[in-house]
């Protein structure tokens, strides 16, 4: 077997389970139902994919880390990903997977959205953990679907089909922004850390090296992807990550306006601004005046 196994069609990744395939371009699979395979150490689709685990069987792997993959879990892969999943010989996954081409959402208002749908961007350790009402509630989509893919194809079919995935997804927000709560004092200690990584960067030679920190460059420094990052701190402060970071930026700025007496452009290009006039312009933007009418008027 080669070293990946590559699913360019739903309909490919059925046969190779030995799963009935109803539709080209969608597929609601029950693992209990398919037989032990051996996998290829790295899987890669040509389609979204979201598997739902039901009890403790093999671990999935994207890039160097494990997800944070127990039972009642999903997790979301948009096409291209590639992971690993760590299994033994013969290896039977358990629970359920949802996959769709992207030709079956073009022209449809679930295709004109997907992209907002973050989670599809999330990387390790950051798994829907759900709870048994949650689970019934995905089930009851993943059955919706599926008794739409047991009928005969008429007009009716891929709207039902799109619409019954979309509301499956935007039952996943809501999820996801309950974990976000119910997991608040990691989120703290992340937040907590997201400061320290801030005041760290400007304490240093970072910001005339580098430039302005980016939202990646934190997401990264916590092993986090941007988009998980970038939707835990909106939750916890109300603001995006990127808001956040120019303010922190901004609020230096004020002290070392009134702390010094440097030149207004030496202290942009101390916070990592390649021009003055960019500076000037965050500036105002946040306090209402300039750098030289906030140090006159103060």
């Amino acid at each position: 077997m080669d070293d990946i196994l590559q699913f360019d069609t739903v309909s490919a990744y059925d046969a190779f389970h030995h799963h009935e395939n109803l539709h080209p371009l969608v597929s609601v699979i029950d693992f209990t139902e398919t037989q032990p395979l051996d996998y290829a150490p790295w899987m890669r689709f040509g389609f979204y994919a979201m598997f739902l685990k039901d009890i403790q069987c093999g671990n999935i792997k994207y890039g160097r880390d494990t997800y944070d993959y127990q039972d009642r879990t999903l997790v979301f892969f948009a096409p291209g990903q590639a992971l690993t999943i760590e299994t033994t010989k013969g290896y039977k996954p358990q629970g359920y997977g949802l996959l769709f081409h992207p030709d079956l959402i073009h022209g449809t208002s679930l295709g004109r959205t997907i992209d907002d749908y973050a989670f599809f961007s999330y990387n390790v350790r950051e798994a829907l953990h759900l709870s048994e009402k949650e689970r019934k509630v995905v089930l009851d989509c993943f059955t919706k679907i599926e008794y739409e893919l047991q009928q005969s194809i008429d007009k009716h079919s891929r709207t039902l089909i799109v619409t019954n995935i979309e509301l499956f997804l935007n039952y996943c927000v809501r999820f996801y922004d309950r974990q976000f709560i119910t997991r608040n004092d990691v989120n703290k200690g992340i937040l907590g850390r997201f400061e320290s990584l801030l005041s760290d960067y400007f304490k240093s030679d970072s910001p005339q090296l580098h430039g302005l920190p980016a939202v990646s460059y934190f997401a990264e420094q916590m092993n986090l992807s941007p988009n998980y990052f970038g939707d835990l701190i909106k939750k916890e402060t109300g603001k995006s990550a990127q808001e956040y970071i120019q303010l922190k930026i901004i609020n230096i700025a004020k002290d070392r306006v009134l702390g010094s007496r440097k030149l207004v452009s030496e202290i942009g290009y101390e916070l990592g601004f390649k021009y003055p006039q960019h500076f000037t312009r965050a500036f105002k933007k946040v306090t209402g005046y300039s750098p030289n009418d906030y140090r006159s008027l103060n």
